[in-house]
């Protein structure tokens, strides 16, 4: 692990229920804070009808820019489950019945009316992947070179990330912390840049709000190094408050 380097990772959500507004995706924040943790920063999310042309291309770009590249959504054993076949065409191999995942299903379906045809389409793989556990529902994700496909259904994406956790390579973790202020942003710009100019090493996010008549904002500091992370803190809080600004720790 090289604490230097920023490690990037892009997600792709896949779904028409997704673009169609049917479902609200909860995937995308989840991944976000679990990439976080390994050291890895999520740069860019796309969202992608159950298209195969479109799926292929977002795939290839993304993967090639990225040191790596997650999929939610499509894996499943309907017809519109394309994901596995879209990988496999932007990768240029076959799909494949994996062995392994074959028998997880059989075991897992053993006792719910047995393996079926669309029930097997959850153990294709594109030619040359491995699986990532899925403790929750028997049918495993996938992973091949830098590219990790998992299902869409939250709480089964985040048993598939539990089970990555660790396993890849990442830099520091980003660390955060944020203070709040019923100040307009307008009025505070020079206190946000002055802050982050002093700190090299720290990005500074202002966030506004309008609540009950009133203008405010949050203010996130984000740094990879703790000591700088809360000594630009502790300027920012020292300017606001030299502005005429209360300061609430933790946010508003």
């Amino acid at each position: 692990m090289s604490k230097s380097r920023i490690y990037t990772a892009a997600l792709i959500v896949i779904g028409d229920e997704i673009l169609s507004g049917r479902t609200q995706d909860k995937n995308i924040a989840q991944v976000a804070k679990w990439l976080n943790v390994q050291g890895i920063r999520l740069g860019e999310v796309r969202v992608i009808a159950d298209d195969m042309d479109a799926i292929a291309e977002a795939v290839n770009i993304l993967r090639a820019r990225n040191d790596y590249l997650f999929t939610t959504g499509g894996i499943g054993p309907t017809h519109d489950d394309i994901t596995v076949d879209a990988i496999s065409k932007a990768l240029g191999v076959d799909v494949v019945i994996h062995p392994t995942a074959r028998a997880i299903l059989e075991k897992y379906y053993a006792d719910k009316g047995g393996i079926n045809e669309g029930r097997l389409r959850m153990a294709r793989v594109p030619d040359g992947a491995e699986l990532i556990e899925n403790r929750m529902s028997g049918a495993p994700g996938i992973k091949i070179d830098n590219l990790f496909l998992m299902a869409g259904v939250p709480h089964i994406t985040a048993g598939m990330l539990d089970a990555l956790t660790g396993t890849l390579e990442g830099g520091a973790p980003l660390l955060s912390e944020t203070l709040g202020a019923w100040a307009p942003e307008s009025e505070i710009a020079d206190v946000l840049i002055a802050a982050e100019k002093a700190h090299e090493g720290c990005q500074i996010g202002s966030y506004p709000f309008f609540r009950n008549g009133t203008v405010g904002a949050n203010f996130v500091v984000r740094s990879t190094d703790p000591d700088e992370l809360a000594t630009c803190t502790a300027a920012l809080k020292t300017g606001l408050e030299a502005a005429g600004y209360e300061v609430t720790d933790g946010g508003i």
